[in-house]
């Protein structure tokens, strides 16, 4: 088995099915990528059980013999990457070894049986609908962050979607926070949802560009997205997601309408004394005097910074884990945020503020809400 390919092409198809080859397992398959050789085309796919990855090459290719195998990615992608001749020629060799050559070098690579590569479950279009890269992008942006790291709690590492009709919801929580996206897309579904990992989610919104249109197909326990030349698959979690329409506050006793660039710059400057104190800030709404950010006294200082804001109602104060506001404050698009609560112990519920034009504008709402601290 031979084929040569140009570098470029070989690069970018190793840098898409990377997204799913295994680091740290027992089954060393798993941290290898799969060559399907055919006459007419070379694919790479990889697996680490809970996401997949298919990438099919059919031009700058010339092929001499059909073949699957297997290499380790991980030696592999890394002698690729150090390649800046043209073009590469791979070739199977008697001794169990592949052949990987260049005009200026050439390395051989231990290759493993591709009968030993896990296999990747047929499609069956259940349902279906099509997004542009961009928009699929902003969904996973803004709930992504305030999913649960997979490694700490795994329960909580998933995206919601639910669809109905032709209106999309996206929800993630932690348990401290929770987010929810909501908006319309062109959809022959009559109502399905499903949870999505966050890992998945993570790498989609890695490998997707703004101007790709992506057919995403779900059945039974699967999802894939389908990218012009890539296909990704992944599991979708079992288990229901917690009716979290009934977290978020519909009433409040203190509401302040701020700057989200003004409020930004303020806590990243307070955030390098904050981490002292596990991130945790203090706020004071006054109707007289607007808004006080401040943290407890360190072992490097105490910081205080005031921001002069019209505030609602009632007077109050409120603790909050200061990375958790800055991070809701970086997915919103709109130029003021509205802050709300209705006592030291409620959710704090932030809202994206549109102004006439961007109302008029307005194709997506989004809201947020963090827990308070107890102190």
């Amino acid at each position: 088995m031979k084929f040569t390919i140009e570098t470029r092409i070989l690069k970018e198809a190793l840098s898409q099915v990377n997204h799913a080859t295994a680091t740290i397992t027992t089954t060393p398959i798993l941290e290898n990528i799969l060559i399907k050789v055919n006459f007419a085309s070379i694919i790479f796919l990889s697996n680490n059980l809970e996401m997949a990855i298919e990438h099919v090459v059919k031009d700058w290719i010339k092929i001499e013999n059909e073949w699957n195998f297997s290499l380790p990615s991980k030696i592999f992608t890394n002698y690729v990457s150090l390649i800046w001749d043209d073009e590469v020629s791979i070739e199977l060799l008697n001794d169990s070894s592949v052949s990987i050559k260049t005009d200026s070098s050439q390395i051989k690579i231990k290759w493993i049986d591709a009968a030993d590569f896990p296999i990747i479950p047929a499609i069956k279009e259940v349902n279906s609908f099509e997004v542009s890269g961009r928009v699929l992008k902003k969904w996973f942006d803004k709930t992504l962050f305030s999913a649960a790291e997979w490694n700490i709690r795994p329960t909580l590492a998933w995206i919601y979607l639910s669809i109905s009709g032709n209106d999309l919801a996206l929800a993630s929580t932690d348990s401290f926070r929770l987010s929810e996206f909501k908006t319309t897309i062109s959809s022959e579904n009559s109502e399905f949802n499903l949870i999505i990992p966050g890992k998945t989610a993570f790498e989609i919104s890695k490998i997707i560009t703004w101007d790709e249109k992506v057919k995403v197909i779900t059945w039974e326990n699967q999802i894939a997205f389908l990218i012009w030349n890539t296909k990704i698959y992944s599991r979708l979690l079992n288990g229901k997601f917690p009716d979290y329409k009934n977290f978020f506050p519909n009433k409040y006793s203190t509401k302040a309408v701020m700057n989200k660039y003004d409020l930004i710059q303020a806590l990243k400057k307070i955030n390098l004394i904050s981490r002292e104190n596990n991130y945790s800030i203090k706020i004071s709404f006054s109707s007289e005097t607007g808004i006080l950010i401040e943290t407890n006294e360190t072992q490097i200082w105490e910081w205080k910074i005031s921001l002069v804001w019209s505030v609602e109602w009632e007077d109050n104060i409120i603790w909050l884990n200061s990375t958790y506001f800055l991070e809701s404050l970086w997915v919103i698009e709109t130029n003021y945020v509205s802050v709300s609560f209705e006592n030291p112990l409620s959710p704090v519920l932030i809202l994206p503020t549109f102004d006439e034009d961007e109302e008029k504008l307005k194709s997506w709402e989004f809201r947020h809400i963090i827990m308070p601290l107890k102190i």
